[in-house]
């Protein structure tokens, strides 16, 4: 990995090329993240930077984040997370990363968490079929039959059931970044993010050449 950044989700609009040209874009508050930990081969086996984004009241951190913060000198942040570049070693504990690291016509692969549906039914969840709407059948909206009756008199791993839907790691790969506005940290990337606005997005260079 090259390069990669911490963002929120904004929302969506639209762009014109100087062709005349619409493009749905994406708007993503990126950065600044600021390097709250350096890990290198000898000391924890493997290099990498961990990083911090999004100030937060120091009320909502326990402790031992406290001391973590308060150990390189630098604000507290609500969300830490990893990165494997491979100029991690360039990197000290107080150092900004910011949108500037990109440009438009970067290629880009946006990761998040996608819109969380609740509870929902096997119809909605797997696209399921409904039963006879009939009086008689009194069978709907059922999962169906959950397995063989006889052999194997189990429910097999993978059943289509009702649950939870939605809220799922969700990943966008080879997406476009359309305009970078380093004044107010915002990236303009082509084409629909998941999540819900306000949603943490992690955005690196992409693994498709």
């Amino acid at each position: 990995m090259l390069k990669a950044i911490l963002g929120k989700k904004l929302g969506m609009t639209q762009v014109f090329t100087e062709d005349g040209l619409l493009i749905p874009v994406t708007v993503v508050e990126a950065g600044p993240c600021v390097v709250t930990q350096v890990k290198t081969q000898d000391k924890d086996g493997y290099s990498a930077l961990q990083v911090g984004y999004d100030d937060i009241r120091p009320k909502l951190v326990n402790r031992p984040l406290k001391g973590h913060f308060d150990k390189g000198k630098i604000g507290y942040r609500r969300y830490l997370r990893e990165f494997k570049l491979e100029n991690a070693d360039k990197f000290n504990v107080g150092d900004e990363i910011t949108v500037d690291i990109f440009s438009a016509g970067d290629k880009v692969d946006v990761s998040g968490r996608s819109k969380g549906k609740g509870y929902a039914g096997s119809i909605k969840r797997w696209n399921q079929s409904r039963g006879p709407m009939s009086h008689g059948s009194k069978y709907h909206r059922g999962p169906g039959a959950m397995s063989a009756g006889s052999s194997p008199a189990k429910v097999q791993k993978g059943r289509p059931l009702p649950g939870r839907m939605g809220f799922d790691k969700v990943s966008v790969q080879n997406l476009e970044i359309v305009k970078v506005d380093k004044d107010r940290n915002l990236l303009l990337i082509k084409g629909a993010l998941p999540g819900p606005k306000g949603t943490l997005l992690t955005i690196k260079n992409t693994v498709k050449h």
